[in-house]
């Protein structure tokens, strides 16, 4: 589907709208998406679909996923948790993965930002030089 510029700029309206000192306000958010949708004006159905991909982003960059090979230790979940939110503020809601796979490390994906330390990339990055 082809989003034109009228729709892509009223999405990041209404994104702007749902906007407040805290961040997305999530109430705001199903409003404005439940009106539109009652509302059916022309070009809605773009206009929601870019909405909903900015909120989708902006989740995506305050969603921290971490990933190890055991289970953290408290101690280790604070000091990360507080240095990302020195780097990415106060916002940041954390996953915590565990995957055997990575056989030791950390792994941490904030957004697109990807801070990989585990052994299987040395691996792999090792294996790709060969």
């Amino acid at each position: 589907m082809k989003i034109t510029r009228q729709s892509k700029r009223e999405a990041r309206d209404l994104y702007r709208s749902c906007l407040d000192e805290d961040g997305l306000s999530e109430s705001r958010a199903k409003e404005v998406v439940a009106k539109l949708l009652a509302d059916k004006p022309k070009g809605y159905y773009a206009t929601v679909s870019h909405f909903l991909r900015l909120i989708r982003l902006d989740v995506r960059q305050r969603t921290a996923i971490v990933t190890t090979a055991e289970e953290c230790l408290p101690e280790q979940r604070d000091q990360l948790s507080r240095r990302l939110r020195v780097r990415y503020g106060d916002g940041l809601h954390f996953i915590y993965r565990v995957d055997p796979a990575v056989i030791g490390g950390m792994r941490v994906q904030v957004g697109s930002d990807v801070y990989d330390g585990t052994i299987l990339n040395r691996l792999e990055r090792l294996k790709a030089s060969f």
